[in-house]
């Protein structure tokens, strides 16, 4: 269970994220939540005063509410309210950049509003008579609204579709080239796009705001070895991460499925750094990557180092020594510690490389240089008529070598 307080304070952080100005945050403890309004009859009527008295056009619930708990409570306080889901929906539809994006959000938005029909305002329940595609005779409202709804979500999911299919065009462009590619995931504002700039010398919006980055990013950088690789920026996963989100951003994180590594950026300083941890392997088995874990194709990052107490960080940076599997703290805003994690990175994506001796005519620079840019070239002897080096290459890499060299 999260700390009530850090979780009030999530939640002011995201109604800020798209620009409200929170009045008034408190921690409300329901013992028996009521159908109609959620609330009870006093709580109800103390925030009834306060919002008629402050002229609050917004109420925030940072919890579910049914249809019907929304219509109720702004009939009782004549104003809009929404829940955790609505307001996190708010902010991807403010975040989305590219037409991949704005298709995901809008389809999580109509699958909300899908559920948000039943019984919930009254206009929907007219009857309206007609025929054809105005509908068939007593349809009444909120079936053409849920009709309408449901043929533009197959709409949306057929252009995802081809968007899902473009990516994996370039997702496999990108294997026969091939570089590993290494995809940041982490709970949100935990530093994943501050970390991504230190790491590729990029300029990717990076704010201490939820949700800053939404649209996937993706840049080369070099390892220690010499080695290229891309590095890809993901949206930030969330605690109670509405369902809709996790099903509409599924062509996004295909990206994190084909990744050779993972990087689980976690925020060290925050008090709840387990919890999160664990919210964000849970939106990863929702996607089926639960077993990416377990084989340790992931590598955790204890980012904000920067950030904790002289003790803490000792503490954490001493159990980092311990084991080349333990997590590496660093901070991304100072780059302490990051030269370290690229070398973890170089390390774990040349495990299981090959080692190789060839020896290549002088006269052919482009095999040279090709194993020099896919490979790690451990060694090496200039001869008059041949080249005798040293390499490591992955076993995709190898072969492609040895099919290079047939021809």
């Amino acid at each position: 269970m999260r700390d009530p307080d850090s979780r009030l304070e999530e939640a002011v952080g995201l109604a800020q994220a798209i620009d409200v100005t929170v009045v008034h945050a408190e921690v409300v403890r329901v013992n028996a939540p009521r159908p109609g309004y959620l609330l009870g009859r006093g709580r109800l009527e103390d925030f009834k005063t306060f919002v008629e008295a402050n002229e609050i056009d917004l109420v925030v619930f940072d919890t579910s509410l049914s249809p019907v708990q929304q219509r109720n409570l702004e009939r009782e306080w004549k104003c809009k309210v929404i829940d955790r889901t609505a307001l996190i929906l708010e902010i991807f539809g403010a975040r989305a950049r590219t037409r991949e994006g704005t298709l995901q959000v809008e389809l999580a938005h109509l699958n909300y509003q899908r559920s948000r029909l039943v019984r919930s305002w009254t206009h929907l329940e007219r009857q309206r008579g007609g025929a054809g595609f105005m509908g068939g005779p007593g349809e009444s409202q909120i079936e053409i609204d849920r009709r309408l709804i449901d043929e533009r979500i197959t709409r949306l999911k057929k252009e995802l579709e081809t968007v899902t299919r473009t990516r994996g065009l370039h997702r496999e462009s990108r294997q026969r080239v091939p570089y590993p590619t290494v995809a940041l995931v982490g709970y949100t504002n935990a530093g994943k796009s501050t970390l991504f700039n230190r790491l590729s010398r990029a300029d990717v919006m990076a704010k201490d705001m939820l949700f800053a980055t939404l649209d996937p990013t993706m840049r080369r950088i070099d390892l220690p070895s010499g080695r290229p690789a891309i590095l890809s920026d993901t949206v930030g996963f969330i605690s109670d991460l509405p369902t809709h989100l996790v099903a509409a951003f599924r062509a996004t994180l295909e990206e994190v499925s084909a990744a050779d590594l993972i990087l689980h950026v976690r925020d060290v300083s925050h008090a709840d750094t387990e919890e999160q941890k664990a919210d964000v392997e849970a939106v990863l088995g929702q996607l089926g990557m639960g077993d990416r874990v377990a084989r340790s194709e992931m590598l955790e990052v204890l980012n904000k180092l920067d950030l904790l107490p002289d003790e803490e960080r000792a503490i954490v940076v001493n159990r980092a020594q311990l084991s080349n599997d333990a997590p590496v703290p660093v901070s991304a805003l100072t780059g302490e510690g990051c030269d370290t994690l690229l070398e973890r990175i170089d390390s774990h994506l040349g495990a299981g490389m090959d080692e190789i001796d060839v020896a290549v005519p002088v006269a052919d620079g482009r095999a040279i240089a090709w194993l020099y840019s896919h490979g790690e070239v451990l060694d090496r002897s200039d001869g008059e008529d041949a080249v005798q080096l040293r390499v490591r290459l992955a076993p995709a890499d190898k072969a492609r070598f040895e099919r290079m060299t047939a021809e």
